[in-house]
């Protein structure tokens, strides 16, 4: 499996003072030298965390893939097709969640999601849609022209060490395998740490995982590149 690290909280840090530490320029740079396969952002429409000089400067300076999470948002959408990243991933956003909260819904808005990732598509731009383990959401997605999904792993690591972790991670299983069989190459991510991370070894095919927040929670702590390595060393 490869490892995309998420640097939004970094950028979250730098906010909290309003000035220019730490740099989320330096952390993607960090991240690469120490094992990360792709770099992800999330634009998100308040502007909370990344800017848009951010993923401006990360499309000229990274030497890996950027990978650039997104709403359906016009707005940003033009912002992708001008930077044309690597990939975009699409999530569901609302302004009073602390973090996403779940997956989207591209069963309920399938014309609306085919629409709006079509000149994404038409432009290079590899597309991932964020959607729960869920096989109506797989089955949509497929239809979609999405080349990829991530499946949304934040129930899992909520429940992992409880009596609903077997169910959650089947879920998982499940999801991918259906997923898989319908053409779609499958990423995972969100809660996993490095102590419930190892369970993704179980998920035939899967491919990259991304993950931002316990990685750098444990950088505060041992540094960014003993917590990038730390984790490749689990997934690899």
């Amino acid at each position: 499996m490869l490892l995309g690290v998420n640097i939004d909280h970094v950028a979250t840090l730098r906010n909290a003072r309003g000035g220019i530490e730490p740099s989320v320029i330096d952390a993607a740079r960090i991240a690469e030298e120490n094992g990360a396969t792709s770099i992800t952002t999330h634009l998100r429409e308040d502007r909370r965390h990344i800017k848009d000089e951010d993923v401006y400067t990360l499309t000229k300076t990274l030497k890996t893939k950027l990978n650039l999470e997104m709403a359906m948002a016009e707005d940003i959408q033009k912002i992708a097709l001008e930077i044309k990243p690597h990939s975009i991933c699409l999530v569901p956003e609302k302004r009073q969640e602390i973090t996403t909260e779940g997956g989207l819904d591209v069963a309920g808005q399938l014309d609306k999601v085919t629409k709006f990732i079509k000149p994404l598509l038409d432009a290079g731009i590899i597309v991932s849609l964020f959607i729960d383990p869920d096989s109506e959401q797989v089955k949509a997605s497929a239809k979609t022209g999405a080349q990829y999904i991530e499946m949304h792993t934040g129930t899992y690591s909520e429940t992992f060490g409880t009596e609903k972790e077997e169910a959650e991670f089947l879920k998982l299983k499940n999801a991918a395998k259906l997923a898989q069989s319908l053409g779609l190459t499958v990423n995972a991510g969100h809660g996993l740490n490095y102590e419930n991370v190892h369970r993704m070894h179980e998920i035939e095919g899967l491919y990259e995982l991304n993950i931002g927040h316990s990685i750098i929670s444990r950088a505060v702590f041992t540094g960014l590149p003993e917590a990038v390595s730390k984790m490749k060393e689990l997934i690899k």
